[in-house]
């Protein structure tokens, strides 16, 4: 076991955490350019296990965050490390922050003049010649790029590959580091949702110690144990998303619902509305039968749109406290709600299923509007 802390010790006090300034297996680069948060942390672990599998370090790129309705109305970036601890990941592969590689490696590895982009020769398509990776159009892959003011010199396109397992030895063979040190994508190299089998790498995603510590102190200031979290997901454009049900053009499998309905289609459960979206009615019924399962003090609300937070004091009399905090950033909600008691989420999210796996890593309870009882994921690796 001391060997063991030594060994990581040592890594981490290396620049990619393989043993030198360089590593001769590779890089990968990418854009976490789908979606909001939780799709982004989606990506990541399916990028960390492609990574791991065609055995490149993993440059990890900051989280790309919308300000639309904010000044000065751009995206903001945020590193890797200031929500999440970098060092837990070195336990499964080897990784060095987007921002490091830049700084200390670009300059002389992968120097403007030598950038190369890859992409699918599908992608390519939507160039003006027909040849060129779409690596920079429009938002947020422009933006993203050019935080680090890279340019791409040419590209590299390719066919007839997947991102699945049977496919490493080919992306090895057509892609070797000793020809293709970096390997820079214009998006990530996994599925959405996250596949089953990569669920379990959410262990490896460790808060930070200032995102925790400054969560705890809201848990601390505003509330009382056993507490429920609830995130509900009500805004008009998850309306419009889960109109998809009613009109039957939507089956199971809606984006996250994986993580309560089941990952085999022919085996997945019915996704209802109430899965999708709850109405008060069954958001105070789930309420008022987890409340009652713990006997819980507080209930913890995280919403994009009406929490619901008179209603829910009116259904228990006021003898519950509720707490709704629009914390000045998502991922303190996300703290909080992983740290609940138990937690009830929305079927369809893949905020509730970041929360979900967190909390599925830990052993702690979790269950769903309009689905109690979700069946067990894998939890292993």
């Amino acid at each position: 076991m001391a060997g063991l802390r030594l060994l990581l010790l040592l890594a981490l006090l290396r620049p990619n955490g393989v043993g030198g300034a360089w590593d001769p297996a590779g890089y990968l680069l990418y854009c976490p350019c789908m979606g909001r948060f939780g799709n982004q942390a989606d990506h990541f672990l399916g990028t960390l296990a492609f990574a791991k599998m065609i055995n490149r370090t993993l440059a990890v790129p900051p989280w790309i965050e919308y300000r639309h309705h904010r000044p000065p109305y751009t995206n903001l970036h945020v590193p890797y490390k200031e929500y999440f601890k970098v060092a837990p990941l070195l336990e499964y592969h080897r990784v060095i922050t987007l921002e490091e590689f830049m700084e200390k490696l670009a300059p002389v590895h992968w120097p403007p003049g030598k950038r190369v982009a890859f992409c699918f020769e599908a992608a390519a398509q939507r160039s003006v010649d027909k040849r060129t990776c779409p690596m920079k159009d429009g938002n947020p892959f422009g933006p993203f790029w050019d935080q680090f003011d890279v340019d791409f010199d040419s590209s590299e396109l390719f066919g007839g590959l997947s991102f699945g397992a049977s496919y490493k030895d080919r992306w090895i063979r057509r892609f070797p580091p000793s020809e293709y040190p970096v390997l820079a994508l214009p998006g990530a190299p996994a599925q959405f949702p996250v596949l089953e089998e990569h669920r379990p790498l959410h262990r490896f995603v460790v808060w930070s110690d200032n995102l925790a510590d400054k969560a705890e102190s809201y848990i601390d200031s505003f509330l009382v144990r056993p507490y429920v979290g609830i995130h509900l997901r009500l805004g008009s454009d998850w309306k419009n998303a889960c109109k998809m049900l009613t009109d039957g053009t939507a089956g199971s499998h809606l984006m996250a619902s994986p993580q309560c309905v089941g990952y085999d289609r022919n085996t997945a459960a019915p996704l209802t509305t109430d899965m999708c979206l709850p109405d008060l009615k069954e958001i105070q019924r789930a309420l008022k039968l987890w409340v009652e399962v713990v006997k819980a003090k507080a209930v913890y609300v995280a919403s994009d749109s009406e929490p619901y937070t008179t209603e829910i004091q009116q259904l228990f009399n006021g003898k519950v406290k509720v707490v709704y905090l629009q914390p000045e950033v998502a991922q303190i909600d996300l703290y909080i709600l992983g740290q609940s008691d138990h937690f009830i989420g929305n079927c369809v999210s893949s905020f509730t299923a970041f929360v979900k796996r967190e909390r599925d890593v830990h052993g702690r309870p979790s269950s769903f509007f309009g689905m109690d009882h979700p069946p067990e994921l894998r939890d292993e690796l």
